[in-house]
């Protein structure tokens, strides 16, 4: 699309993969941190511009920790 149209691509995380990741963070089958930095680092490998994520919030106050 990128190179077809000379536009920016953003991508979203749809609601569905978020209650996914969440109900396996709960129940104790993934890491939290790890589960997300690994899906939104997967999204941006993919060649996407911007990354809409309900992991927004979470994920800025991952980043002013450090």
């Amino acid at each position: 699309v990128k190179d077809q149209f000379g536009v920016p691509t953003f991508v979203y995380q749809v609601s569905g993969e978020y209650a996914m990741h969440m109900a396996a963070v709960q129940n104790g089958w993934l890491d939290e941190r790890a589960v997300v930095t690994e899906s939104l680092i997967c999204i941006k490998r993919s060649g996407a511009d911007g990354v809409l994520t309900y992991f927004a919030k979470r994920v800025a106050q991952w980043l002013n920790e450090v």
